[in-house]
This record gives structure tokens, sequence and C-alpha cells, in this order.
């Protein structure tokens, strides 16, 4: 789960970790009472959104009075947000935090993640902050230091320091260095995070440490637990078919191809995107319904599919173990009596009573083009797919 940058830096904070002042507003007057209420004649208009590239796209903006700052407001809440992780449709701008702006002496990049490799968290730091880290990783991967978490209650004090010296900081900023790192770890360890990540992490011309940006995702299977955390979901930024999918306990991402997947397990599903990628298809989403799927899911589950005007043909790829090959085809062709396909339907069949399957849906007399393995079925599909 994703939240907005406001929303990062109220945890930030919580932590200890200091973070320019700022608030958040909905409509360009309040942006410019915001603005009023600094004191200063400078300060930063943030667009939020759960998308990276901000700044790339117009959605962060500097502004040295209440008139810019109103007009910067309206512009950006009046238009879609165009970023590089957002398509070339964008996003709708809902609300802006409007920030005290800061004098910056050196930027900075730190972020907890999980380093799959070693089975454990990992806090990585730059002294090239204010970019993506994957451009620093590509052309100065010695600028990332690195340190793993190996103790449960968190970052040990000598393992900030050693972050500290390495970025170079001395004195005062030592200490407020450890201080941030320390919490920034412990929020990753508190909140179940898979990322908390302060980038640009800037030390002022006034030699202080402050976060002036945050971003921080959780993982959504420990969600249950998190009931202060559920609070900061907004659906608005999700994408509709995926609410829809999460709701009915469907697994499901979509993706920029023509062929709807729907599948029983989520290896089966990954095997079956590469192999339609493989005969020159290419899917149109991820989507496993489990291994305990019903009608109802199964049902929503193609809802959700034809919903997407880009497909143009879908595959349903079951292995029948735990649920039965003749229960899936029942659900099947019940799913297609109440959803209007208006695409080719390609069903491969295999597991426990595969043949009582196969034999229910050539019995149908529906439009379902059958297939008697993964490879035939792929083939059909892509065809299908015109």
């Amino acid at each position: 789960m994703k939240i907005h940058e406001y929303q990062a830096k109220e945890l930030l904070r919580a932590f200890g970790v200091p973070t320019p002042t700022g608030k958040v507003v909905t409509t360009a007057d309040e942006a410019v009472k915001a603005f009023e209420s600094f004191g200063k004649g400078i300060a930063v208009v943030k667009a939020q959104v759960h998308a990276g590239g901000r700044g790339k796209g117009g959605g962060v903006k500097v502004v040295k009075s209440a008139e810019e700052c109103r007009t910067e407001a309206k512009r950006i809440l009046s238009n879609p947000l165009i970023t590089p992780q957002t398509g070339p449709e964008g996003v709708k701008v809902r609300s802006l935090l409007v920030e005290q702006a800061t004098s910056i002496g050196h930027e900075y990049y730190v972020a907890v993640v999980l380093d799959r490799a070693v089975q454990l968290p990992v806090l990585m730091a730059s002294t090239e902050g204010g970019v993506e880290i994957e451009e620093v990783a590509a052309h100065n991967p010695d600028a990332i230091k690195k340190t793993h978490i190996f103790d449960a209650r968190g970052l040990q004090p000598f393992q900030a320091r050693k972050i500290a010296y390495a970025l170079g900081l001395t004195g005062k900023q030592v200490d407020q260095a450890v201080k941030t790192l320390t919490g920034l770890v412990k929020l990753y360890l508190d909140k179940d995070c898979s990322l908390a990540e302060i980038n640009p992490w800037v030390q002022t011309t006034d030699g202080d440490m402050i976060a002036l940006d945050g971003k921080v995702n959780f993982d959504d299977n420990a969600l249950f637990r998190l009931k202060d955390i559920q609070g900061y979901r907004d659906v608005t930024e999700e994408d509709p078919s995926e609410l829809k999918a999460q709701e009915t306990g469907i697994s499901f991402v979509k993706l920029d191809g023509n062929i709807g997947c729907l599948v029983n397990g989520a290896g089966l599903a990954m095997s079956t995107m590469d192999i339609i990628k493989f005969h020159g298809g290419d899917p149109a989403n991820f989507l496993d319904v489990g291994g305990g799927a019903n009608v109802d899911q199964v049902t929503t589950a193609f809802e959700i599919i034809l919903a997407d005007k880009n497909v143009k043909a879908v595959l349903v790829n079951i292995f029948g173990g735990i649920m039965k090959c003749d229960t899936i085809a029942t659900a099947i062709l019940e799913a297609f009596k109440r959803v209007k396909f208006n695409v080719p339907l390609v069903v491969r069949l295999e597991g426990t009573n595969v043949e009582l399957g196969r034999k229910m849906l050539a019995d149908s007399g529906l439009p379902i083009i059958t297939a008697g393995d993964l490879t035939d079925a792929a083939e059909k599909a892509v065809k299908a797919a015109g």
C-alpha cells in the first residue's frame, strides 16, 4: 500500500525525523492561506499523488509570492499530472502540500528496503540525493553505502554513525543523522514497511539535517494488524479494477497487453503470461483466482478482465488440484451466462476430473475455444487476439 508524501512525513515526525513545516490543502485559496501563514517569502507547492517524478511533470513548484502560489496551485489542481510513472493519461491531483522553503546546502539519499539476497532489511545511503537511486547505482554504485539490520531492535547507534561518517557528515550533523537513521529503520520495522525512503535528505545552509521528501510503502499482507495505517489509504489513487479484485479476494494487476488471463495460482499465472509473450502475444493482466474460486469470484474476474477495452481475447488456464476441473467448468459456464462476452474465450483445463470438465465445456454449446495444453492455449489465444 502506498501513501501520500504528507502522510509519510507525519510518520517520519512521529519517529523523530525532522521535516519542513507544511500544510495540506485542496484549493488554491487554501494554498495562499498556507503560504501567508509561514511569514516568509518562499514556499514549495507539491502535488500529492501516488507517483514519482512529480517535479519532472510540473507537480512541484517553488513560489515566491501569494499570487504565484495561487496560480501554480490552481494549475496543478486543474490538470492531470503526467510523470514517467503515470503514463500518458496522467492522474488527477486532489490535494497539495504547501511547505515552507528550505535553504539547501547538500542533498543526500537514504532508504530502508528488504535485501532479498540475504533476507534482511538494509539501510542504503548516498551523497547523491535528489535523483533516483537506480541512476546512482547505474553510474556510480560506490556512492551507495549500505548496512544490514541484523538486530530485531533496529539500527544500532554505531551503525548509524558509520553511515553518517561515510556520507562525510561532521559535528552536530552526525548526532542528527543518528537520530534520523535509527528513526527511519524503526518506522520500517514497526510498521511493516516494504519501503521507507527520504529523498532528498538535506543538509541546510545552517547545518541541520531535514527530510525534504518522504516515501513510505507498506506490506499489504500486514495491513490487518496496522489499524492506524489503514486510515492512510486513499482508494482514489488506486486502479478501480484492482480495488474491485481485492474486495473479492482475487489477486489482480493490470498490464498493457490485449490478452486477458484468468488463472489459479500465482506461479501458474506468471508462467501463463510468459508463454503468451513467448508466442508473440501480450498479457493484459495478472489474475489469480486462487485454489478455491467459486462462481461469484470467477464471474467477477471475467467482469474485471472484460472491462479493459484493450482486451481482445481471454485465456483461462486452470490446474485442478484442490479445485476440481468439473467445478471450475461449472463456474466458467455460469459466469459465461452472467457476463456479456464480446471477445473469444480460450480455456485450458488440467488436473482432477479434467475429462469431465472438458466434456462439460464441449457439450455446453457455448462459443468456447478449448485447448489441450498450455502451448496450444497460448497459440490459440494469440491468434484469437488478432
